[in-house]
C-alpha cells in the first residue's frame, strides 16, 4: 500500500513540496544549534523549557485524543466510527512522531538520549515518559496499519489485533498523565503544583485532539473523491469537543479560585503574569486573553445545535478551540511556570528564529507523515467505495437482464 503514497495530482506533489523546503531550512538550523549549543535559543538559567517543551506538551495530548475515537468503537460498538477512526490513530502516529523530535532537539546534543536507554532509572518520571511515549506510537502503527490492511480486504481486523486495540485505550490516558506528573511534581514550580493538573492535561486533550481531527476530517472530505467520514460521526466528535472544552474552562477557573481564594502568593504570581502582567512585564497577557476568548467562542458555537450542524461555522469553531488550547498549554502553562522564578524575578523569554525554524521544521515533518497516512488511507478507502458501488450497479444490471430476458 505504501506505493499509493506516490500517486498524486500537481496540488498534493505541491504540498509536499511545500514541507520538505520547510523541513529543510529547520534542518540547517537545527546543525546550527548543534554547532553553537542551546545559546542560540531563547532560552535561559531561569527558563530552562520554552518553545520545544511546549510543543512536545501539546503534542502529547493531540496524540492521547485518538482514545475518545477507540473507546466509542470498540467498546460501546459505536459504528459510526468505523470510517474515521483509522485517521485518529494515524493522528497519534504524527503527533507522537513530533513529540519525541521536540524531546530531542531540546536535549542539545542527541546521543544524550542513550542515558536513559542505558542508565535507566524507574524512580524518574522521564524514564516512564520515554516507555509510554514508545509504547504508545508502536500501539498505534500496529492497530493503524494492521485495520487498514482489513479495510482493503473487507474483513475485520485479526483477531490478536483486538488485544493492542484494548491496549491503547489505558496507555493513551497514561501518556498524558506522566507528562502531566513531570509538572506536577515539581514543588518549586507554584502553577504546576496542582493535583489537577493531569485532569487539566487530559480535558484539554480531548478538546484539542478531536477538534484537530474534524478539520482533518472536513478537509478529507473536501479532496476524497468517494470517502464521506459520515455527518454523524462528525457531530459525535463535535459534542465530545464542546463537553471535554467545557469541563478544560471549568478546571482553569477552579485554579483560579484556589490561587486567589487562598491568597497564597506563590500560587497567584503565576496566573498574575499569564492574565494580567507583573512589574510591567506582559508579553504573554494579550495570547492568554486571546485563548480565552477563543474557547468561550467556540464552546458557544457548538452548543448551539443549528451553528454545530453547519460544517463550515462547526469549522471555525473547532479552529478556535484548536488554536485556545495550544495558547493555552503549548505557549502559556510552560512558560508561566518559569516566570515568575522562585526568587520573584521575572525573566522573559522570547523564541528565537533558528527555534521557531525547527519548530517549524517538525510540524512540518508531522504533516508529512499525516499527509502520506491519509493519503493511503483514503486511497484504500475510496477503492473500497467504488468497489462497493461497483458491485451494487452490477448487481442492478445483472438483475435487470435476468428480468427482461425472462
Amino acid at each position: 500500500m505504501i506505493e499509493r503514497a506516490l500517486q498524486g495530482n500537481s496540488k498534493y506533489w505541491s504540498w509536499i513540496f511545500f514541507l520538505s523546503g520547510l523541513i529543510g531550512i529547520g534542518f540547517i538550523a537545527y546543525i546550527y544549534q548543534l554547532s553553537y549549543g542551546l545559546g542560540v535559543t531563547g532560552m535561559s538559567r531561569d527558563v530552562s523549557w520554552g518553545v520545544y517543551i511546549a510543543q512536545f506538551t501539546y503534542l502529547v495530548g493531540v496524540a492521547a485524543s485518538a482514545v475518545m475515537l477507540v473507546i466509542p468503537m470498540y467498546l460501546h460498538n459505536y459504528k459510526k466510527y468505523g470510517k474515521v477512526v483509522i485517521f485518529g490513530e494515524f493522528l497519534a502516529i504524527a503527533a507522537v512522531t513530533m513529540c519525541m523530535l521536540f524531546i530531542i532537539v531540546d536535549i542539545g546534543q542527541p546521543q544524550r538520549v542513550l542515558n536513559v536507554i542505558l542508565h535507566p532509572t524507574p524512580n524518574s518520571i522521564l524514564f516512564w515518559d520515554m516507555i509510554v511515549l514508545n509504547g504508545y506510537l508502536l500501539i498505534n502503527i500496529i492497530v493503524g496499519w494492521n485495520t487498514l490492511l482489513a479495510d482493503k480486504k473487507d474483513v475485520p481486523p485479526a483477531g490478536w489485533v483486538k488485544f493492542f486495540i484494548y491496549l491503547s485505550i489505558p496507555w493513551a490516558v497514561s501518556i498524558h498523565t506522566v507528562t502531566a506528573f513531570l509538572y506536577a511534581g515539581l514543588p518549586g514550580r507554584h502553577l504546576w503544583l496542582t493535583a489537577i493538573m493531569a485532569p487539566r492535561f487530559l480535558a484539554s486533550a480531548f478538546a484539542s485532539g478531536p477538534s484537530l481531527l474534524i478539520l482533518l476530517l472536513l478537509l478529507v472530505k473536501q479532496f476524497s473523491k468517494r470517502f464521506d467520514p459520515g455527518y454523524d460521526a462528525i457531530q459525535s466528535l463535535a459534542k465530545t469537543v464542546c463537553y471535554a472544552m467545557i469541563i478544560n474552562i471549568f478546571f482553569l477557573f477552579m485554579e483560579f479560585f484556589t490561587a486567589y481564594y487562598s491568597n497564597i502568593p506563590g500560587h497567584i504570581h503565576g496566573l498574575e503574569y499569564l492574565f494580567f502582567g507583573m512589574d510591567g512585564k506582559d508579553n504573554l497577557v494579550p495570547f492568554m486573553r486571546v485563548s480565552l476568548l477563543f474557547g468561550f467562542s467556540g464552546v458557544a458555537i457548538l452548543l448551539v445545535p443549528a451553528l454545530r450542524r453547519n460544517l463550515k461555522i462547526l469549522a471555525v469553531a473547532c479552529a478556535l478551540i484548536f488554536m485556545g488550547t495550544y495558547i493555552d498549554k503549548g505557549v502559556g502553562l510552560v512558560i508561566g511556570g518559569f516566570v515568575p522564578n522562585p526568587f520573584e524575578n521575572i525573566t522573559e523569554y522570547y523564541p528565537t528564529l533558528p527555534e521557531l525554524a525547527i519548530t517549524i521544521a517538525i510540524w512540518s515533518i508531522g504533516a508529512l507523515i499525516l499527509t502520506i497516512l491519509y493519503k493511503i488511507a483514503i486511497s484504500v478507502r475510496d477503492e473500497g467505495e467504488y468497489l462497493e458501488h461497483h458491485g451494487v450497479e452490477v448487481e442492478k444490471s445483472d438483475e435487470h437482464h435476468a428480468i427482461a430476458h425472462h
